[in-house]
């Protein structure tokens, strides 16, 4: 068997898009990324950086800003992921709500993309599920820009705007902040899962020893009090 330590990371984004593509459907063809597309980023050209709370989307070839673009970005609900992540497939016409065009990136915990909207009234605001949303036309003009494997930086803290409280966690939730918290949970001894940004059953069981020894409500739960305990906030 293969060790995944030793495979790069690029290899694990094709891996990622092909799971993806296959658990899409048969019927949706238009999400299998174009055999025309290139395969391998021409030594990294290109990269996107998004900020989401200034709503912007920057393209740069060879580190020059070339594009930039006005977006939505997610909720605080169900915020944009933060961190470097990478371009894994490219597909055409998803459904009028994602517009002419997909670009996905390799999160681990879900299928996020940058794509076009048939809101336009949500650019600028944060307004989606976790996605990128562009214009009709700006999305397809990137689209054109960017290869496979172009890497996306999105700034930002992985807990949200400072100004605010993170979000409570519980079992169903998703995203970067679940992570952080698995790992918190796995360096203090009580959660042995891999963290991948899903919050299961094994979150909750361990989520629940940690609020029972620090004498906290056992409601599986992630309150300000836990982020507290866990040494994520003040």
């Amino acid at each position: 068997m293969m060790n995944v330590n030793v495979v790069s990371p690029f290899i694990r984004a094709i891996a990622i898009a092909l799971l993806v593509l296959i658990t899409t459907g048969v019927n949706k063809t238009s999400a299998f990324a174009d055999p025309s597309l290139p395969i391998v980023v021409d030594q990294g050209t290109f990269s996107i950086e998004v900020y989401p709370q200034k709503h912007q989307l920057i393209v740069r070839k060879q580190g020059q800003k070339i594009k930039s673009y006005t977006v939505a970005v997610g909720n605080p609900a169900t915020p944009t992921p933060i961190g470097e992540y990478q371009v894994v497939y490219k597909g055409k016409d998803w459904g009028p709500s994602f517009g002419p065009r997909w670009i996905g990136l390799n999160v681990p915990w879900g299928t996020y993309g940058i794509h076009g909207t048939n809101r336009p009234d949500s650019i600028g605001k944060h307004k989606s599920h976790g996605c990128i949303r562009m214009l009709n036309r700006d999305v397809i003009e990137l689209y054109e820009i960017i290869p496979l494997g172009t890497k996306v930086t999105i700034f930002g803290h992985v807990l949200g705007d400072s100004g605010h409280n993170p979000r409570a966690l519980a079992e169903g939730d998703v995203g970067g902040d679940v992570q952080l918290i698995q790992s918190r949970l796995k360096s203090a001894g009580y959660f042995n899962g891999v963290c991948d940004g899903k919050f299961r059953r094994s979150t909750t069981a361990a989520l629940k020893k940690f609020q029972r020894d620090r004498n906290l409500p056992q409601n599986g739960v992630v309150s300000n009090k836990v982020y507290e305990e866990l040494g994520l906030l003040e």
